[in-house]
């Protein structure tokens, strides 16, 4: 990433905010990696660990509000958009990832397009906005880049879960369809699963619950970051 003013300004504009200590954007943009090889900078884990608060409560604030449904509901909704996959599909639509200070084993292996450092980085980016502009310029970036992709109601929020994420990331590759193997273990009334998900008879992601279904969700969670 170069550090140009020009480059800053130019994604600013499409943060929707501009900044009034460019500090805490750059601050934002700079991962663990670059910092063990750059003396004496700071890396994004404190403003991203900022970040994560600060989206949970505006999304919370918004699903409340926007959907008249169960607590259940409210947080599969609250989900559905709070998760690495969808943070990082974000932080593309912004072009954050030629931005973010990568060190160079990080940078040779792609790291800019990791979901896991983009979805810490626009959380870090959120907590830098939130220091610079207050809770309301916060919000108005959650509700800007992030509740767009949130169901319109809570019945179609099926087509946001991790499982059908995973379906459509395989079709992309040209793969096939996910197959999920699940096994319990426990008495009945404490049962605990384990899930595994394969494509192509790989085993991509595992994943455990209390129910069959939290478990395979979590499985094809963990097999969407692996195949982004």
């Amino acid at each position: 990433m170069s550090d140009h003013g020009d480059d800053l300004d130019a994604l600013s504009e499409r943060i929707g905010h501009r900044f009034a200590d460019d500090g805490l954007l750059r601050r934002a943009l700079a991962h663990r990696s670059w910092c063990a090889e750059t003396p004496g900078a700071l890396s994004n884990e404190r403003l991203e660990f900022l970040g994560d608060a600060v989206l949970g409560w505006a999304i919370a604030d918004i699903v409340y509000h926007r959907y008249d449904v169960a607590e259940g509901q409210l947080t599969d909704l609250r989900k559905s958009v709070v998760n690495a996959i969808a943070l990082s599909e974000v932080a593309q639509d912004i072009g954050l990832g030629p931005h973010i200070l990568l060190g160079r084993g990080e940078a040779a292996a792609g790291g800019a397009d990791k979901p896991s450092i983009l979805s810490d980085a626009f959380e870090a980016v959120l907590a830098a906005v939130y220091l610079d502009g207050g809770p309301d310029a916060a919000y108005s970036m959650v509700e800007r880049l992030v509740v767009p992709r949130m169901p319109d109601t809570a019945d179609s929020l099926d087509q946001f879960d991790q499982k059908t994420q995973l379906q459509e990331l395989s079709a992309r590759a040209g793969r096939g369809a996910p197959v999920y193997e699940v096994t319990s273990r426990g008495p009945d009334h404490a049962k605990s699963f384990r899930a595994e998900v394969l494509v192509d008879g790989e085993v991509v992601g595992v994943g455990e619950g209390r129910s069959k279904k939290a478990a395979e969700q979590a499985a094809a969670g963990r097999a969407c970051l692996a195949l982004s």
